[in-house]
Order: C-alpha cells, then sequence, then structure tokens
C-alpha cells in the first residue's frame, strides 16, 4: 500500500565516503569532549551528603 509519498532517504551522489568518515571523526571527537568534561565535573555537596546518608 503507497500513501504517496516515498519513505525511504536517499544517500546524496555527491556525498562520499570520505566526506562522511570525516564527519564520524568529529562526531566521535564531540562525544569524547563531552564525556570528558563530564566525567572532570565536581560532584555537588548536596549529592555527596545524600550518599553520605546511604551508609
Amino acid at each position: 500500500m503507497s500513501l504517496g509519498h516515498d519513505t525511504q532517504q536517499k544517500t546524496p551522489a555527491s556525498k562520499t565516503p570520505r566526506s562522511t568518515a570525516d564527519k564520524d571523526r568529529q562526531m566521535g571527537s564531540a562525544l569524547r569532549s563531552v564525556y570528558q568534561k563530564t566525567v572532570e565535573e565536581a560532584v555537588p555537596d548536596e549529592f555527596l551528603a545524600l550518599l553520605g546518608k546511604l551508609d
């Protein structure tokens, strides 16, 4: 059954594997940066106090 519109996305012919690999590297770098900043972020005192009550 067709709804009158194409449901599949088509990849543009101008997109080369190299540009895709470059974008993948950029995305990986951005994700690593966000992860590192999150790991280095200090734990708020309120959370530490709550965790202390669990002991």
